[in-house]
Protein backbone atom coordinates (compact mmCIF):
# COMPACT_ATOMS: atom_id res chain seq x y z
CA UNK A 1 0.00 0.00 0.00
CA UNK A 2 1.36 3.49 -0.95
CA UNK A 3 1.44 5.61 1.83
CA UNK A 4 0.42 9.33 0.78
CA UNK A 5 1.65 12.48 1.79
CA UNK A 6 -0.42 14.16 4.40
CA UNK A 7 -0.39 17.77 5.29
CA UNK A 8 -1.72 20.28 7.61
CA UNK A 9 -3.91 23.72 7.38
CA UNK A 10 -3.64 25.72 10.71
CA UNK A 11 -5.78 28.56 10.57
CA UNK A 12 -4.45 30.08 13.56
CA UNK A 13 -1.05 30.37 10.88
CA UNK A 14 -3.04 33.33 8.77
CA UNK A 15 -2.19 36.73 10.54
CA UNK A 16 -5.94 38.06 10.98
CA UNK A 17 -7.33 34.98 12.51
CA UNK A 18 -8.11 34.13 16.04
CA UNK A 19 -9.59 30.92 14.82
CA UNK A 20 -7.68 27.35 16.16
CA UNK A 21 -9.04 24.87 13.51
CA UNK A 22 -6.46 22.69 12.05
CA UNK A 23 -7.05 20.35 9.13
CA UNK A 24 -5.20 17.36 8.13
CA UNK A 25 -5.20 14.51 4.90
CA UNK A 26 -4.27 14.97 1.70
CA UNK A 27 -3.46 17.45 0.00
CA UNK A 28 -6.79 17.64 -2.03
CA UNK A 29 -8.98 16.97 1.09
CA UNK A 30 -7.11 19.62 3.25
CA UNK A 31 -7.62 22.07 0.46
CA UNK A 32 -11.64 21.09 0.16
CA UNK A 33 -12.34 21.62 3.75
CA UNK A 34 -10.03 24.78 4.01
CA UNK A 35 -12.18 26.61 1.31
CA UNK A 36 -15.55 25.87 2.99
CA UNK A 37 -13.84 26.91 6.43
CA UNK A 38 -12.83 30.34 5.22
CA UNK A 39 -16.14 30.47 2.83
CA UNK A 40 -18.15 29.90 5.82
CA UNK A 41 -16.99 31.10 8.57
CA UNK A 42 -14.44 33.77 7.74
CA UNK A 43 -16.66 35.32 4.91
CA UNK A 44 -14.20 34.76 2.19
CA UNK A 45 -15.70 34.90 -1.44
CA UNK A 46 -15.22 31.58 -3.32
CA UNK A 47 -12.66 32.49 -6.15
CA UNK A 48 -9.78 30.73 -8.62
CA UNK A 49 -7.48 32.20 -6.24
CA UNK A 50 -8.51 31.07 -3.03
CA UNK A 51 -6.64 27.35 -3.05
CA UNK A 52 -3.42 29.43 -3.85
CA UNK A 53 -3.81 31.29 -1.12
CA UNK A 54 -4.74 28.15 1.33
CA UNK A 55 -1.77 26.76 -0.59
CA UNK A 56 0.81 28.67 0.56
CA UNK A 57 -0.42 27.48 4.36
CA UNK A 58 0.33 24.27 3.80
CA UNK A 59 3.03 22.08 6.10
CA UNK A 60 3.79 18.42 5.72
CA UNK A 61 2.37 17.11 8.47
CA UNK A 62 5.35 15.24 10.66
CA UNK A 63 4.51 11.01 10.56
CA UNK A 64 3.74 9.22 13.85
CA UNK A 65 4.21 5.71 14.46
Amino acid sequence: MTEQKRVILDCRQHPKSNCTLTLSGTEQEVLDAGEQHAIGKHGFEQSPGLRDQLRQYLKQEALSR
